[in-house]
């Protein structure tokens, strides 16, 4: 069955050939819809005024600013970059410095990619922390206007009120008249109100709950990320009315956030305290225009490198740094205790560099100095290992190895990586290099395994560290080597091969073909070849994306009216969809062969030499013609010898009024395609003569399976008049990816 897939970009179609489905039963089609060619600016205007935003003159100077700017903001991110610290020195890659260190990633290098410690906690959405509202009241509770009190009574009477606060903090009991609650604490507030009731009522039982609770104003000022009043919950305390107001401004402290009521201030709240141990005692219940105030941050150091918590923290008091390696979770597992770097901002006008020990500064006190704002300090991870050799190759465990010096032998570490395999070759090879003064100095050395293993002195060599060895396969080894038939042949299924073999041999072992084979439509692919065709593939498509969305680039920034410009970004917007399309398309990996009797095939070009992977479906014969591209209808025909191209097309309504008719070619059932005007003579190079069969099958113009493709012609697309050699590049492009190109 024939799978076609159409890409349509205004007439044009590429319709992709599926290898394995190529003889024409059905069509089986899917299509992928690209706007239609817009060439002229006055087509566009009523689609620009209500469909495409016309461009500003900055995106007419160029589209490729966007590329400029998303290159420079990789390279924006500075010591006060923005970003969020990471909390276990995670790196670019989202692996942290251990997973890195583990894999083997480790490098003196250290990243400043570093940010201000705990901003990024209020990052999250507000709502996250906002007080819920219903949470149970505290004791202490102070009712004021605004707030609902539930009362249930029952025994002699029976009854629920709902009643709210009103401004003069009263409320309405029925039959009791108004009873004034403001002030009272929630705990006194039961005890008061059945002291009201029990004037009027007797020989009942009470419970008091709080309803909805009131809110109240708040100011959040200074550098405050959102600074304003908020409308927060009576329940609400100076860090939910933080996470509600979006929290400090990075040009604001985390360690002294005030709370000012009635001109003094009530409170002086470090977030530190709250991150770093999670302690909220100094987290006080707000009241009524309360104003919480951030002053702007104090001095900044940072630390990166082989800390837990990599990041620039905000200093309060005098800090040292042995304080600061607590703050920043102490070191990790791979840090390198034996250097510690610290750059510094002399004087304001120029940086410094000191290096220390942070075993000496743990063990001599006065080492321990003092930090000041603007210090940067790094920690280095743990030297690589240098006492190691390595193994690879036909060997059971292949990897790194401890050596010492002098003493280890080569019999030893192929021992440790537990013996060469079986189908190991006794050569093998061991790469040494030497620092002398002049340079490395690299020596290559052969060496016999079995004699080594056997303790020959010249063979089982001492290893030096960093040796590499590597022990060879015998030549051209594989377990098995694999090829598939199927289709009309006795017995299809996967064989294996020997090295050498050919395709009349495979026949020949899968009991020849059936009396229903069609050998013309043969279908063979091989992995090498599509490796080869998809390399192809992606530069031709590469070399044309560049093309044609440079000419447009170009042409976008020379654009003057707005109709014009809106037209430019379509026809853009048109010709990336059409780019992106085509980097879809895979190579089939297909090649044309001619099958035969296994007894005509030997000794002839034609008689291939497998390779691991191959595959070869012989199909069963058809009796379908199938037409395509710039007819009437297209569509599928019962093949007739008495019928030739034209009258095939004439069965498909005939051409369209765009057709190319001087370029009409057939797709051959086996995988070529030809030109129907340039004949079917062709040059058989093993013979040295022209000829028109192939073991002496006579090549028919039409034969069942082929496809005839009508093409369009290209010219009508405005887009495709602006790349040289476009029709080549995108013929190149369908012999490769196994597709053919059509117009319609």
């Amino acid at each position: 069955m024939k799978k076609i897939i159409y890409i349509t970009c205004g007439v044009l179609a590429l319709f992709i050939m599926s290898a394995s489905a190529h003889i024409a039963y059905a069509q089986q089609v899917r299509t992928i819809q690209i706007s239609p060619d817009i060439t002229s600016p006055t087509e566009i205007k009523s689609q620009a005024d209500t469909k495409s935003p016309v461009l500003t003159p900055e995106i007419q100077q160029g589209i490729e600013r966007q590329l400029r700017q998303a290159e420079d903001a990789k390279r924006s991110q500075t010591f006060q970059q923005e970003a969020a610290p990471r909390p276990a020195a995670e790196a670019e890659n989202g692996m942290s410095g251990f997973e890195q260190f583990i894999a083997g990633r480790g490098t003196s290098t250290i990243s400043t990619s570093i940010g201000q410690f705990g901003y990024d906690l209020f990052t999250r959405p507000a709502g996250s922390f906002a007080t819920p509202s219903n949470v149970p009241v505290g004791p202490d509770y102070v009712v004021g206007p605004g707030d609902e009190i539930r009362i249930t009574v029952w025994g002699k009477i029976e009854g629920r009120w709902d009643v709210t606060v009103d401004r003069d903090g009263n409320v309405t009991l029925p039959k009791i008249g108004v009873v004034g609650v403001t002030g009272l604490t929630f705990s006194e507030l039961k005890d008061f109100l059945h002291k009201e009731i029990s004037r009027y009522y007797t020989g009942f039982e009470m419970n008091v709950s709080m309803g909805s609770l009131r809110s109240m104003k708040v100011y959040v000022v200074g550098n405050a990320k959102s600074p304003g009043s908020y409308e927060v919950s009576s329940l609400s305390s100076l860090v939910n009315a933080l996470f509600v107001s979006g929290g400090p401004a990075k040009t604001g402290t985390m360690r002294d956030i005030q709370v000012k009521r009635n001109g003094a201030t009530i409170t002086h709240f470090d977030m530190y305290d709250f991150l770093l141990n999670g302690d909220k005692t100094r987290d006080i219940r707000l009241m009524p225009e309360d104003v919480i105030f951030v002053p702007a941050v104090g001095p900044l150091v940072g630390i990166a490198g082989n800390v837990r918590v990599p990041a620039i923290y905000e200093l309060r008091h005098e800090t040292r740094l042995l304080d600061l390696f607590k703050m920043a979770g102490g070191l990790t597992s791979t840090a390198y205790n034996g250097r510690v770097q610290v750059q510094r901002i002399q004087d304001h006008q120029f940086r410094t560099l000191f290096e220390g020990d942070l075993v000496d500064l743990e063990n001599s006190p006065d080492k321990n100095f003092t930090l000041a704002d603007g210090d940067l300090v790094k920690v280095f991870t743990v030297m690589e290992t240098n006492n190691t050799v390595k193994i690879m190759g036909a060997v059971a465990n292949e990897g790194e190895y401890a050596i010492v010096t002098g003493e280890t032998r080569l019999s030893d570490v192929i021992s440790k990586a537990g013996g060469v395999l079986y189908y190991a070759s006794d050569e093998a090879e061991l790469t040494r290099v030497s620092v002398t003064q002049a340079g490395p100095v690299t020596e290559l050395l052969n060496i016999n395994i079995s004699l080594a293993m056997r303790g020959d002195a010249e063979h089982n060599i001492p290893l030096k560290i960093n040796d590499y060895l590597f022990v060879r396969t015998v030549p051209e080894w594989k377990l098995y080597r694999t090829v598939s038939i199927s289709g009309e042949v006795k017995y299809p299924g996967t064989y294996t091969i020997k090295v050498g073999e050919r395709l009349s041999s495979l026949i020949e072992r899968a009991g020849g073909y059936t009396k229903r084979a069609y050998l013309r439509g043969a279908v063979f692919t091989r992995n090498s070849v599509r490796d080869i065709q998809q390399k192809a593939l992606a530069e031709m498509i590469e070399r044309l994306e560049r093309e044609l969305l440079s000419t447009g680039s170009l042409q976008a920034s020379t654009a003057v009216s707005s109709e014009e410009v809106a037209s430019r970004q379509l026809e853009m917007e048109q010709k990336r969809k059409f780019i992106e399309s085509l980097k879809q398309l895979k190579a089939t990996g297909r090649m044309s062969i001619k099958l035969a009797n296994p007894r005509l095939l030997k000794n002839t070009e034609y008689d291939i030499e497998f390779e691991d992977g191959d595959s070869l479906m012989v199909p069963m014969r058809n009796s379908v013609v199938s037409v395509i591209g710039s007819v009437m209808s297209r569509g599928s025909f019962v093949y007739s010898t008495d019928i030739d191209y034209e009258d095939y097309i004439g069965l498909a309504g005939g051409y369209t009024s765009f057709a190319d008719e001087d370029n009409i070619y057939v797709l051959k059932v086996d995988g070529t395609a030809r030109k129907l005007n340039s004949g079917f003579v062709g040059w058989n190079s093993s013979q040295s003569r022209w000829e028109m069969s192939s073991f002496g099958e006579e090549i028919k113009e039409i034969e069942p399976g082929d496809t005839i493709v009508v093409p369009e012609k290209l010219e009508r697309i405005a887009w495709m008049r602006e790349v040289k050699d476009l029709t080549q590049i995108l013929y190149q492009i369908a012999v490769t990816a196994g597709v053919l190109i059509v117009a319609f």
